[in-house]
């Protein structure tokens, strides 16, 4: 029997690249809701109860209305919104983490996304504070950069209109007064004891990211070259296909600069460590729209089904 699906959002950028991503699967029947009740509360609430699992490409308030509407305690939600990351009775939905975060997600009825740029930092902030090497009141500063995509409709329909702004010929520095959305859920996932600065921008092209996060290798518990950190990194995910951590000197040899959009189009996310004795650079490269968005939360509904993880997806 096939699983009923229903994608509440359907139309946005999330929304689309999960339903690019069941074309060639043969064991999920897709709930199309008419366009023109697509924003009908009678007609979602419908389909939500009428379907094994529902994924929820909203944004906040719209994604807390959608999960008050689930009256079939049989439907699990896969919401890719903020709005439950860090709420009780719900998996953060990053299995590679632990364990305890796989057995979650199978498990569950509640399933949060996490967001891009969090992914990026978590990939390397939870296991560092896990194992004792990153101090919990370690000063974590950020610093990523975006494909504009990861901004929604508005932001991508400014960046590819005919005629456009030539400022948004330049890279888009954002959220200075650090008050991103991501910050609550880096600072609770990891256990860090306050949030890190955080200082994400945008360029002009349309999907992929790095985040980088610098370390003073003398204020961590313990102090580790960037050769042994990039070692921990591969022990910890030695087993995880989503996660592959680059030889240490791959930016070294892609001549001594990475581009954040060489991930494009693929559900992986890679780790790079370089520096030197006293201060290292640990990053993560990804594709904003994958990983960090629709190609996590197909993971994670595979999780669910208990088939291959990597079903449907990129890698």
């Amino acid at each position: 029997m096939k699983t009923k699906v229903f994608i509440d959002g359907s139309e946005g950028t999330t929304g689309l690249r999960i339903h690019e991503r069941f074309e060639n699967r043969d064991d999920i029947e897709l709930l199309q809701i008419p366009s023109e009740l697509r924003k009908d509360p009678d007609t979602i609430k419908k389909f939500i109860n009428e379907s094994d699992i529902t994924f929820l490409c909203l944004p906040d308030a719209a994604a807390v209305e959608a999960v008050s509407y689930v009256e079939n305690d049989n439907v699990t939600i896969i919401d890719t919104s903020t709005a439950h990351r860090t709420e009780e009775g719900w998996a953060y939905g990053y299995p590679e983490l632990s364990k305890e975060h796989r057995n979650a997600i199978r498990t569950g009825k509640r399933i949060a996304v996490p967001g891009c740029y969090a992914s990026g930092f978590i990939t390397i902030g939870y296991p560092l504070v896990k194992k004792g090497i990153l101090p919990s009141d370690y000063p974590v500063s950020i610093f990523a950069v975006s494909g504009y995509s990861g901004g929604g409709k508005k932001l991508i329909a400014a960046y590819e209109e005919e005629g456009r702004d030539k400022k948004f010929d330049s890279a888009r520095m954002y959220a200075w007064g650090q008050t991103h959305k991501h910050l609550k859920e880096m600072k609770l996932i990891t256990g860090l004891s306050k949030e890190p600065l955080f200082c994400p921008m945008t360029t002009n092209y349309h999907s992929g990211m790095i985040v980088q996060v610098p370390l003073f290798t003398d204020m961590l518990s313990i102090k580790m070259s960037p050769e042994k950190l990039r070692d921990f990194f591969e022990d910890y995910y030695k087993d995880e296909k989503f996660i592959k951590v680059m030889p240490f000197g791959a930016d070294v040899e892609a001549g001594g600069a990475l581009f954040s959009d060489a991930c494009a189009g693929w559900d992986g996310i890679e780790i790079f460590v370089t520096g030197n004795e006293e201060r290292a650079v640990v990053a993560t490269r990804f594709d904003n729209l994958g990983k960090g968005a629709s190609g996590a939360a197909i993971q994670c509904m595979n999780i669910v089904l208990g088939c291959d993880e990597a079903t449907g997806l990129s890698l």
